[in-house]
């Protein structure tokens, strides 16, 4: 049966060639859109995730209840030992600790007096043991002049502090900061190159540095503020985040207000509902394009219905009931949404690559941004981009088709004689 609608469809192509372009359009939207969502929506919660919060970060409990302040004197002790333990206990987390810490910055003339200051936001991370935490944060894109510390005292700033303050590469400058115990610090460093990340606050005034060289400069010797815990070659994902902080935390004592706790992604820095609408994108794309492709093709349906009233009355007068043909028109809108989805899924894959490698540059558009996010928008093809264009594709033509059909039922055989002699 449904070789000979094939043929059907083939032979008269004004029944299957409009249906065929709506439904190939409809899934290739689907597709492209399901990957450039994907893609954008994860790439800004990686983002985030890669410079402030982890895929799951480890901190003492004072200092998740003020984490937004910064307190180094809540900072995590024996760090080196708590590192371990959370690599033996989670083998599919990637820790590294990190600082983060407020300041100001001193530039001294050539009568060491001081030239210019500016206020800064650090972070120390590990720059001269490996390279891993500056291709995770993406900084060789982002190096404007110079060149990363390669030995201790080096430091990079943004370029538009570093532009502000009139430095020139290899000036020594001073770090005016509190330390871990609560005192004043004074650490001398040399600037190795610039920065410039293309997102306002972080361009205002950030510093990076070894984060051995911002322990000994904030006297903060085997302590960090954070241990930043990534899945090892793989994307954010929510429900494991979840899971594995709450084994980590079953274990600690929640009257210690200096225990460690984990928090997944989710819980901070409002990312929750990103990460639910992330979850939840492609139903949302689902049922908008399924009922807004049956609408179109329901209309087409009744349209081409009318065109074939004489083929139903031919048939009906050859003994062919009414269920029969209602049956062959939902054959006919399947074999429709199978060719149409086939043809728009392999279209939708297609343009998706090519927005996967080229990206979408937004820097423009971003200029006064404030939301971490990378400027150059990519989609993301994943497994669910090869299938879920047959969703919308097959259930929206049939649909369509069901609701054409009822038609059939609602016209007298006599009427259909009628226009069959007409």
């Amino acid at each position: 049966m449904l070789k000979f609608l094939f043929k059907g469809l083939i032979r008269d192509r004004s029944r299957s060639l409009l249906p065929v372009i709506v439904v190939m359009m409809g899934v290739m939207i689907t597709v492209l859109l399901q990957s450039y969502m994907t893609g954008a929506l994860g790439d800004s919660i990686e983002t985030t995730a890669n410079f402030t919060t982890g895929h799951v970060k480890v901190m003492t409990r004072a200092y998740s209840k003020n984490m937004s302040q910064l307190p180094i004197d809540l900072a995590i002790m024996n760090v080196d030992t708590l590192k371990k333990s959370l690599q033996t206990r989670f083998p599919a987390i990637d820790g590294t600790e990190r600082i983060q810490f407020g300041g100001m910055l001193d530039a001294p003339d050539q009568n060491g007096e001081t030239r210019a200051q500016g206020n800064v936001a650090g972070i120390g991370i590990d720059m001269l043991n490996s390279t891993r935490e500056i291709d995770r944060m993406n900084l060789s894109s982002n190096l404007v002049s110079g060149k990363f510390p390669v030995t201790k005292g080096e430091i990079m700033v943004s370029d538009e502090l570093f532009r502000k303050m009139k430095l020139k590469i290899g000036d020594e400058v001073t770090l005016i900061s509190g330390s871990m115990y609560g005192e004043m610090s004074m650490y001398n460093f040399r600037i190795s190159g610039t920065l410039k990340f293309g997102i306002p606050y972080l361009d205002r005034g950030t510093i990076i540095a070894d984060i051995a060289d911002v322990q000994a400069a904030l006297n903060m010797e085997n302590a960090a503020g954070e241990i930043l815990g990534f899945f090892k070659n793989q994307y954010y994902n929510n429900q494991t985040a979840t899971t594995i902080a709450k084994a980590f935390n079953a274990g600690e004592d929640t009257n210690d207000e200096f225990a460690p706790v984990m928090l997944p992604l989710c819980d901070m820095n409002g990312m929750g509902y990103i990460v639910a609408y992330s979850e939840n994108i492609q139903g949302i794309i689902l049922l908008i394009f399924i009922i807004a492709m049956s609408i179109v093709l329901w209309n087409a349906g009744l349209i081409g219905g009318l065109r074939r009233y004489g083929e139903f009355g031919l048939r009906l007068a050859i003994g062919e009931s009414k269920n029969e043909i209602y049956r062959t028109m939902i054959a006919e809108a399947f074999l429709i949404g199978v060719i149409g989805t086939i043809f728009g899924v392999i279209l939708g894959l297609f343009l998706s690559w090519l927005l996967q490698k080229y990206g979408f540059n937004v820097g423009e558009m971003m200029k006064d941004s404030t939301i971490l996010m990378p400027t150059v928008l990519r989609a993301r093809i994943t497994a669910a981009s090869y299938y879920i264009g047959f969703i919308p594709g097959i259930l929206s033509t049939v649909i369509g088709a069901m609701l054409a059909g009822i038609g059939i039922y609602k016209r007298q055989t006599a009427n259909l004689f009628k226009e069959l002699e007409s």
